[in-house]
């Protein structure tokens, strides 16, 4: 949770103390949100393209609620935000949430959004027609 040390630190206002129960909680919080994450997109995968609600983006942007649960249990303040990012994200309280898969830190991330996009609109538009691949 390399964001939640990058908020604690630009705040600088933790205790040692306090610090090492937040970097010890942002571990738990990380493997939670993973285990989530993971299971939320293998279930949206298994579901049918035209019963399938949200975007593998969308999942993998909920994990800024155990962000959200670890900073705010040590009392860092919200940061500033542009009015974007407040009306596009308003749980988003530490702007952590993730525009592209990109930042998640792989710039090869960066495409699959566009692929999944594409190859659900192909299956959805051969669906509607008729056709079967």
């Amino acid at each position: 949770m390399d964001r939640v040390a990058f908020i604690a630190d630009a705040w600088g206002r933790l205790d040692p103390e306090a610090r090492a129960r937040l970097d010890a909680d942002a571990i738990v919080a990380g493997d939670a949100a993973a285990a989530r994450v993971v299971a939320s997109l293998t279930a949206l995968f298994a579901t049918p393209p035209l019963e399938q609600r949200s975007t593998p983006l969308e999942i993998v942007r909920s994990a800024t609620r155990e962000v959200t649960d670890v900073l705010e249990s040590v009392g860092i303040p919200e940061v500033e935000r542009d009015e974007f990012a407040e009306r596009a994200f308003p749980d988003d309280r530490y702007d952590v949430t993730p525009a592209t898969f990109a930042d998640l830190g792989d710039d090869e991330l960066g495409p699959l959004q566009l692929a999944w996009g594409l190859a659900k609109a192909k299956v959805l538009r051969a669906d509607a027609s008729g056709g079967h691949q």
